[in-house]
């Protein structure tokens, strides 16, 4: 199974100058042949596919002498994902009109783009010992370690952050030592007031790193602005903004990773609603637009936290059973089944159910229904109520 582990490098100053060459020139390559194509298309009608591009790429570090000074395998991956960046265009132009999201490959910038370029590993180009790391063309970088990097080399993705970080991510295939079977099952109502709720009752309450941050990112931002554009204080007050936002979205990944080991150590079929997972059934775009909730949710990182449920139960033999967006999981009754429509009004955080008087509790009770309505969705795919057992696995 692969596995990616995160360091923080601390190259020195030529081997930062060498990273930053390599990554300008992935961009220049990803840049000069989507161009080539483009034009290619316009005149001729016809396109260059990988192979064709990797064939000019060759004659090309002919001509641009400094192409040859950085990882080759970085200016081959560029082309790699200029050619993935095709195929998604043609294959998001198959889909309905109103589901199209990925739109024609653009140009790569300094500015706005990811800065980062990947290796592969091959020859022992690549190794790890200790707290240090070799990479092709940089010799041996120095990293923070903070955890064992464990199994087979696959490939390393260097990214500089806007902070001026150098940040490696080690793709590994390693084996996961597994948690131990667990009998108990849990639904989940995800939320903004409290996180989320389980079934069983316990309520996890939203850490709002982004409101609690608001005053630092007020003072960066001023700063920023009020400097002079081109002065050096101005490039200080632009790497302040940016760690006071890495700040941000390391507190918000510590929380999740920590909430997400949690559940999945202690419960075997977790359910929540299927909303949560994808943005598009989820109509995320629709519900920032009120401007009162748009700052909770997209601070919630509602898809983050449940790709990491998703990818940490595939490691350790859990299930994670998705609910249909639009069921009613708050205003049916989880004794009864009454469907209450007045439960409509996000106001209303509890309710007597008139049909069994039923005293239910909005967020736990619908994480109860999310809990009874993804087991029955899976004993329905199994195909036989008695042929699911504790874990999800057909008896």
């Amino acid at each position: 199974m692969q596995k990616a582990f995160k360091i923080t490098l601390t190259p020195t100053h030529n081997q930062q100058v060498l990273i930053n060459k390599t990554i300008g020139c992935a961009r220049f390559v990803y840049n000069h042949f989507l161009a080539l194509r483009k034009e290619l298309y316009n005149t001729l009608e016809k396109t260059l596919n990988y192979n064709a591009c990797s064939q000019q790429l060759t004659l090309l570090k002919k001509e641009i002498a400094w192409l040859k000074e950085v990882d080759k395998f970085a200016l081959q991956n560029s082309l790699k994902n200029l050619e993935t960046a095709y195929k998604n265009f043609f294959h998001d132009c198959q889909k309905a009109q109103g589901k199209k999201g990925v739109g024609f490959p653009k140009f790569k910038t300094k500015h706005v783009s990811k800065q980062s370029y990947k290796t592969n590993l091959t020859n022992g180009n690549i190794q790890v010992i200790e707290n240090k790391c070799k990479l092709p063309k940089l010799g041996w970088v120095k990293f923070h370690k903070s955890q064992d990097i464990t199994g087979k080399l696959v490939n390393v993705t260097v990214t500089r952050t806007s902070s001026g970080k150098y940040i490696a991510s080690i793709l590994c295939e390693t084996e996961i030592e597994k948690y131990s079977q667990v009998t108990q099952n849990v639904g989940l109502d995800l939320g903004i007031k409290s996180y989320l709720v389980t079934s069983n009752g316990e309520v996890v309450d939203n850490p709002k790193y982004y409101k609690t941050q608001s005053r630092k990112l007020r003072k960066a931002h001023k700063k920023l602005c009020r400097s002079v554009k081109g002065s050096s204080n101005r490039v200080k007050a632009k790497i302040k903004l940016a760690r006071t936002y890495e700040i941000i979205t390391n507190l918000r990944d510590d929380f999740l990773h920590k909430l997400s080991t949690r559940l999945i150590k202690e419960n075997s079929i977790i359910c929540i609603v299927r909303g949560a997972c994808r943005r598009q059934d989820l109509r995320v775009a629709n519900m920032v637009k009120n401007h009162k909730l748009a700052m909770s949710i997209s601070d919630a990182s509602w898809s983050k936290f449940i790709a990491m449920l998703e990818y940490k139960a595939l490691w350790h033999d859990r299930i994670v059973q998705k609910v249909g967006t639009f069921y009613p999981s708050s205003q049916t009754c989880n004794h009864c089944g009454f469907i209450n429509p007045l439960i409509k009004d996000l106001k209303l955080r509890e309710w007597t159910c008139p049909t069994c008087s039923n005293y239910n509790l909005r967020d736990n009770n619908a994480a109860l229904n999310i809990l009874g309505e993804g087991l029955k969705l899976l004993t329905a795919a199994v195909g036989a109520p008695d042929a699911l057992n504790a874990y999800g696995e057909s008896v």
